[in-house]
């Protein structure tokens, strides 16, 4: 074997030895993602709401829903975003400042990652606004819209807030 090709065999072994480290690097990174996540329960208050009969003409409705971290851990929201364009949600975080809006992926809903922390025993608040309007005259009918929240938590990683109403022109 020629000194090129003794070369060329070395550097291929390190690029393999590297490769295999960063392999089994990144997995112990993935595990300490693990340590991050809380054991802690993320609940809502009311998970399910009910606007009863709306009209288009009176714009929008809101409802907040209040979530509550019950365990000792703190939980991390790490996204919000909702099932439809006609509806977006607002964090109310535990000091009062508004984060968002947050809508539908993929449909001019804005961002999803969310990253607000609540801590133990602290209380957060999802403000959902539905526009009735949004989807023109061939909207009316029941509406059925959620509010989705992925969490770090191993209790309850995902939440829906649901709400529903009647709209007519």
């Amino acid at each position: 074997m020629n000194s090129k090709n003794q070369i060329i065999l070395i550097v291929v072994v390190i690029l393999a030895v590297l490769g295999i480290a960063l392999f089994f690097g990144s997995g112990k990174s993935g595990s300490s993602n693990a340590k991050t996540q809380s054991a802690s329960v993320l609940s809502a208050l009311e998970n399910d709401f009910d606007f009863g009969t709306i009209s288009m003409k009176n714009g929008n409705v809101s409802k907040m829903f209040e979530l509550k971290n019950g365990g000792t851990d703190s939980i991390v929201i790490n996204k919000v975003y909702t099932s439809c364009m006609c509806t977006e949600a607002n964090i109310i975080a535990p000091d009062g400042e508004s984060i968002g809006p947050y809508g539908m992926p993929g449909h001019g809903g804005g961002i999803s990652k969310a990253d607000v922390e609540v801590k133990p025993g602290e209380t957060v608040k999802i403000e959902a606004i539905f526009n009735p309007a949004a989807h023109g005259p061939s909207g009316v009918g029941l509406a059925n819209r959620t509010v989705f929240l992925e969490t770090n938590s191993s209790q309850t990683p995902k939440l829906e807030l649901n709400f529903k109403a009647m709209v007519t022109n």
